[in-house]
Formats: C-alpha cells, structure tokens, sequence
C-alpha cells in the first residue's frame, strides 16, 4: 500500500521524508510503526473525550473505530485529544464564561496539533456543543481531507411514563422553589433524566449541530442519527475514517464543500428542525474560517423562509432518538430538498453531492417526526432574527412552538445573570415583564453566557409565555418562550441594550422581526452621554485575552481575521 503514495505533495513530507528527517522517523519507531506506516499519509483523528459529561465519555471508542478505517484504507491514524466544556455542568454560575471561548480553543488547539505535526488530513470527533463547531471551524481553517463525525446522543429518560431530557430537570428546579414538585419527585427525575452515554437529547445545541454537519457536507449521510451507545455508532466511525483517506485519494477538502450554498442548506436544517439559536453564532463563524460574509442577518433570512418541519423537544413532542428511527437526517433533508428548500448540487465527503446522496431514499410517511414541506408545523423556520433600535446589530429568538410573536412590557434591568435569576426565584416579578440581562456579551460577559437556569426556572414556575427576556448573552437550545439573544452592539460596548431603564416599554414582534425600545432619540442621546464603561471581573488569563480579541455576536464572535487575510493556507501546502 504504501508505494501508492507519493509524499512530495502532502504535509508529512517535512516529518518522515529524506536523510534530514531521521530522528523524527525515530520518534515513531518508538512508538511502533513501520517503515510501511511512516511512508503512508498521517491522519489526526480528534476527539473531545473527557469525563466532564455524558456528551463525551463514549467519543474515545469511538477514535478506535475511526482509527481502524484509516488504517484498512492505508492511512496512519494519529489520536488526539483537545478540551471541551459542558454547558449543562458550566449552567447557571461563573462557569458557563467558559463555555464559548471552548469554541476558539478547540479550534485552535486542533490547528495547532495538526500544523505542529504536519498531518494530511483530520478525522474529528465531538459531543458537546461548542465541540462541534469547534471542530469543524478547525477543518475548514486548515483546509486538509476532513470528515466530521457527531458522538450522538443520549437515551431519553423516563419519569412517570414520560420522555425526559436534562431540560425537564432544569425546569423542574423553577417548579421545586414555586412549590409544584416535591424533594423526593424532584430528586427521582434528576436520578432517571439521563441514563447514559450521549449528548443532551431534544434539538438543543449539540443535536443541531450534528444536524448541521450533515447538511454541510463534513459529515457521512446518516452518521449524526444513532445515539451515543449505540454500536452502529463504531460502524460510521470506521467509515469515517475510510471516507477521509479516500478525500485524501481525491484531493476533495473542506472549502470545497463549505460553499455559500451549503452554509444556506446548514441554516435550513436549524430552521427546518426547530434547531438552537447557537447557530445563529457557529454558522458565521464557519463561514468566517472559509472567508464567506454569512451574518446573522443572512442565516436569519434562511430561517425566515424555511418550514419548520421535525416535531422535536424543547418544542416539540420528540427526542433524538426518535428522529434516529424516523429515518435520521438524511430524512428531514430529503424533505427539504423535495420542496426545494436545499441545494441538491453541493459536494459532500462522499465525493458525491446531497442530491447523489438522497437519490435512493424515499420519505417515509409512516412516521410523524418529520413532516414533508407541503404540511409544516409552521411555515416559517423554528427560529427568527430580530432588529431595531434596541438591536442595531440584531438578535435572535426561538419562535417553535410559540403561540404568540408579539410581546409588549415594561423592562426589568439586570446587569448580570446571578441578579436576574435571584429575582426569579423569589418570584419578584410581574406577569408582562421584559427582562432585561447585559452585560453578558462576549465582551462583557466575558464569554456571552448562556441563561437556562433563569428561563427554565422561569417556565418551570409556570411563567413561560408571561414574560420576556432580552439579552446581549445567549440562551440554550433547551429554552422556549420569548427569549432574544444575541442583542448587538452589546452592552459593554455602549449598545443600546445598555441603556435601557426599569419601566422604559419595548415591543418584541417575531412576526414583523422587529425589536423595539419605546424611548425617544432625544433621551437615548442624554442616557448614551452618562453611559460610563463598565471593567469586568477577569483581568487576566484565557477569558481576558478572548475579550479583548472577540468581535460581535452578529458575525460570528470570532477571534481571528479569518480566511480573507490570509496568505497562506496549511492545506496548500503541496
């Protein structure tokens, strides 16, 4: 096998090449490949293992499944491991600041192993939500044969006969402290909610980015469907890693398959599933690594015209696992593409296009998970960007399985998440209220937190509906009700969000995509006057340095010129 290739035109040329390169072919004599291995193309295989959650524990057997293809289709597969952080143990504290600056390390981290060690292509593995487009950001920045590959997801749990995921339990402590559950009921679901291996269940952050991996092209049809603990996750694992060396055979990489159109197929997938507003922020930042302008206003306008289609939590009635059995991804992509909401025509790491792909596969009507174009759930997508002198710059809200778009009250202030829940769970609150939470951007914050613990304790008290939040922070794929995030410019950089005082009135309506503050621009002008900066609490170390290099939410809250500015790209490197 490895007379077939010719190193002259790949990076691992510079560490197992020629008379110079002798002891770094020592190197791996020493840690037991062969002359064969070392004349073979060298692929990373990446994973997010570790042992902060659920999401990530099986992602170890599966680089071995991974690591088996590469092998049998004449690579030398290279393990590594990079961090990753969990928002469902970072929510609700200081910790969830970690959470999207995880994103730029695990990206960067992936470059820096592969560029350090002039690998050929890259396999990657990833559970946990900011994982996921870490990963791919990380394959599309070094331009190398790449295949994504999901973990999968977890079991549904089971209480009281019903389907639950972690979002029940996240709920579950606003009904504890209103006095709707008990200690012992409240302690039984936290027992059964999550009962194994697996990313969090309905279409929260993690599931829409699989979904999206599929849509995009960077991963196998079908790979993003079985859950965590499932075998046939191995199976798709070792297919990755054949499909990558044969990407290496063609020289297919991954700016040729993360186009304008398939960034476009990608934002259908999260309007058509209901999906995160996450990926209001981890699309632009992919196309950013592919130097493609794709903001939030142009993912929004995708959202807008998409029908929203898979009937899954936190809206909907169903999980992960029952999408799996509906027929996965490839199903509801096949919906799409029938009612002309995808394009057929862009190249996947098959080396065939979605429409090759499809071809063979029929839409089953003998299931209800997913829906075919011509009976949505909603013609417009699951989720919906919003603008207006409150949002210069945009935000974003998650409209699926909303009753009412259109929300009118006097602001709450909030200068961070801890104040706003405490407020929360003292039930000091009014029906009609409109939240207000900034200084949580990805400056301020820094690292633009996520607020389930607040909307879930909000909706578990059972005021889901009755009021509204507005944040320059983010909110998880598990929130429903009237939710914005994503609000620029951000509070700490003298948006208007910033601005706002307890009382002032603001109009939100999903159906017009406006977000309104009820203030004259006279009086915004003597507020934005008085406005003082504020200086947060990290002064030093990781959440420092990603403050002062991150951009706004709606490009992406990226930390590097990206794509355009380069001169040179590893990939190219032949």
């Amino acid at each position: 096998m490895s007379k077939a290739w010719d190193k002259s035109r790949l990076p691992s040329r510079h560490v197992t090449q020629g008379p110079a390169r002798a002891p770094h072919r020592s190197y791996y004599y020493a840690m037991g490949l062969t002359e064969e291995d070392i004349a073979q193309p060298f692929v990373g295989v990446a994973t997010c293992w570790n042992e902060a959650a659920p999401c990530n524990i099986s992602l170890s057997r599966q680089a071995q499944a991974a690591k088996r293809g590469v092998k049998a289709a004449g690579g030398t597969p290279r393990e590594f491991t990079t961090i990753t952080v969990t928002d469902g143990i970072a929510m609700g504290h200081q910790g969830m600041k970690s959470s999207l600056v995880s994103r730029e390390v695990i990206a960067d981290s992936v470059e820096l192993t592969i560029r350090g060690h002039c690998y050929d292509a890259l396999v990657g593995l990833a559970g946990c939500d900011k994982s996921l487009p870490g990963m791919m950001m990380a394959m599309v920045r070094l331009n190398v044969p790449s295949v994504f590959m999901y973990g999968g997801s977890i079991l549904p749990g089971k209480f009281k006969g019903k389907d639950v995921t972690v979002q029940d339990v996240f709920e579950a402590v606003g009904s504890h402290a209103a006095g709707k559950m008990s200690d012992a009921d409240l302690h039984e679901l936290e027992c059964v909610a999550c009962p194994s291996s697996g990313s969090c269940g309905g279409q929260f952050t993690a599931n829409t980015m699989a979904c999206v991996s599929e849509a995009i092209g960077l991963a196998l049809p079908g790979s993003a469907g079985a859950p965590a603990p499932y075998e046939t996750r191995d199976a798709f694992a070792e297919k990755s890693g054949e499909a990558v060396m044969n990407l290496v055979r063609l020289g297919i990489k991954p700016r040729m398959i993360v186009t304008r159109k398939a960034l476009e197929n990608a934002a259908a997938i999260v309007a058509a599933s209901g999906g995160s507003t996450n990926a209001a922020l981890h699309l632009p930042a992919i196309a950013h690594e592919a130097g493609i302008d794709f903001d939030l206003h142009e993912v929004c306008a995708i959202f807008r015209k998409t029908p929203y289609l898979a009937d899954l939590k936190p809206a909907g009635r169903y999980v992960a696992k029952d999408l799996f059995e509906a027929g996965g991804v490839p199903m509801l992509m096949k919906a799409l593409l029938e009612g002309g909401y995808l394009h057929g025509d862009c190249l996947t790491v098959t080396g065939k296009t979605i429409a090759e792909n499809l071809a063979d596969l029929t839409f089953r009507t003998d299931q209800d998970v997913v829906r075919p174009t011509t009976t949505p759930l909603s013609s417009t997508g699951g989720v919906v960007g919003l603008r207006g002198n409150l949002a210069p710059q945009g935000g974003i809200v998650k409209i699926a399985g909303m009753k009412d778009l259109k929300f009118r009250g006097p602001a709450r202030c909030f200068d961070c998440e801890e104040d706003a829940f405490a407020a929360v769970d003292k039930r000091a609150y009014k029906e009609g209220d409109v939240f207000i939470i900034r200084y949580e951007g990805p400056r301020g914050g820094p690292g633009m937190r996520e607020m389930l613990a607040t909307t879930a304790a909000l909706y578990g008290q059972g005021t889901g509906g009755k009021v509204a939040l507005i944040t320059d922070g983010r909110f998880s794929g598990a929130t429903r009700g009237f939710c914005v995030g994503h609000v620029g410019p951000e509070a700490a950089v003298g948006g208007p969000i910033a601005l706002v005082q307890d009382g002032d009135m603001i109009t939100l309506d999903a159906e017009a995509g406006t977000l309104t503050l009820e203030v004259s621009e006279a009086e915004l002008a003597v507020r934005r006057a008085a406005w003082e900066p504020r200086q947060h609490d990290f002064q030093a170390g990781a959440l420092w340095k990603y403050a002062e290099l991150v951009g706004d939410a709606e490009t992406g809250a990226v930390t590097h010129p990206g794509a355009k500015a380069e001169t040179h790209v590893y990939g190219d490197d032949v």
